[in-house]
């Protein structure tokens, strides 16, 4: 007999369970104007933590604010925002270790950055030019740090949930205190690669915190649209795993969470899933137009709830932050990477050779040709590509 079944009560009528059946509380430490609910227990946080984490989300909302016009001056060909969600990205990846290995979505540079990738290095990513650590193979935004511990983003939905299990049980079978964390969002949850994910680190308990952005849309789909469930929440009880519910737009009910999520998944070798309820404030791509599918009355009202102006005003009640202090920083970063994309977008791309250097240990016969056909038509049509391409 199975665990399950000798622990379920017994009825002798017939009792429907539904999605009300399971109440599922939502975490809230911080109110909209900075100050603490009256019993909530705040996270590990000092002032040194505290101006580290807004630091990351000044830096992510000016760099959003400069390559998303860059995108629409032509330089770049693609851009992805992160604003509204700064605390569900910041404040979870403040509570993990530098070495904890990161699988994120695409919309969550803000913990890359929290863990110093520079801003030189966002731009010759984005620049695709022959400094981007990914050598110019990927697409703008689609960032990855061997250093950094952070995974090479993929664009197709929901790849990284199966493998972030894996990532966590190799850690575990190493003997390694780190976990994996995996980054999603709500219309990710719906691939299959979610549920494949989760069932296995449930049953092979590896130690991965799942973390879903509920943000409200998959695109321009709602969540009411999505799925009939109770959230992604109920999902992560239906597996058997330690789940927990939070303000997304909170950033110390973000961060008491992962931080009691993370130990734990080390001690007990056991995933969790954290469901952070927020909001996109702006379009899902630099391609979307959110006009289309929700009212200006709506982003209105959640620009009221948010996440880093709530941070602010708590840090300023704190004694920790002044409005002379607030401008001052957005002023360094503007300029800073205003500077950054004039040098990133002259430097050349990568020599064409790059494209299959360390695919494979060596270069494989059919890539060999692949690259001398790409070089003749490169040479056939040198108009249509950059003038360093030409470096064959």
């Amino acid at each position: 007999m199975s665990n399950a079944t000798s622990t379920t009560e017994t009825v002798h009528r017939v009792s429907f369970l539904d999605k009300d059946s399971l109440s599922i509380p939502i975490l809230k430490v911080l109110q909209a104007d900075g100050t603490t609910y009256d019993k909530a227990v705040l996270p590990a946080i000092d002032k040194a933590l505290a101006e580290k984490i807004y630091d990351a989300c000044v830096f992510t909302r000016v760099l959003d604010e400069r390559m998303l016009g860059a995108q629409r001056q032509g330089r770049i060909s693609f851009y992805m925002t992160c604003i509204g969600e700064e605390a569900a990205v910041v404040g979870s990846v403040a509570a993990f270790d530098d070495e904890d290995v990161i699988l994120a979505q695409y919309r969550e540079h803000a913990a890359l950055r929290y863990r110093g990738f520079t801003t030189e290095q966002f731009m010759n990513q984005m620049f695709s030019n022959e400094k981007d650590l990914g050598k110019g193979r990927q697409m703008p935004i689609h960032y990855g740090s061997s250093a950094l511990h952070y995974q090479t983003i993929s664009s197709p939905l929901a790849t990284q949930i199966p493998q972030a299990a894996g990532v966590g049980y190799s850690l575990k079978m190493q003997g390694k205190r780190n976990i994996a964390v995996c980054y999603f969002g709500e219309g990710a949850a719906s691939e299959g690669d979610f549920h494949a994910g989760m069932n296995m680190a449930a049953v092979l308990k590896s130690p991965t915190i799942f973390f879903c952005r509920n943000n409200g849309y998959a695109i321009s789909t709602p969540t009411t649209e999505q799925f009939a469930g109770n959230g992604i929440a109920s999902r992560g009880v239906g597996y058997g795993m330690h789940t927990i519910r939070v303000d997304g737009n909170d950033m110390l009910a973000v961060l008491a969470a992962t931080q009691q999520a993370r130990a734990y998944a080390l001690e007990h070798n056991a995933p969790v899933l954290i469901e952070a309820m927020t909001y996109r404030l702006g379009a899902h791509s630099s391609s979307d137009d959110p006009s289309g599918y929700r009212s200006k009355e709506e982003e209105a009202k959640w620009k009221q709830h948010d996440p880093v102006q709530r941070f602010k005003l708590w840090m300023i009640n704190k004694g920790w932050l002044s409005e002379s202090d607030d401008q001052a920083l957005y002023e360094k970063y503007r300029q800073e990477v205003l500077a950054a994309v004039k040098v990133a977008e002259k430097l050349d791309v990568c020599h064409v050779d790059e494209i299959i250097s360390d695919v494979y240990d060596q270069p494989t016969p059919r890539l060999q040709k692949q690259l001398a056909e790409l070089k003749q038509h490169i040479k056939k049509y040198p108009e249509s590509y950059p003038k360093s391409a030409g470096r064959i």
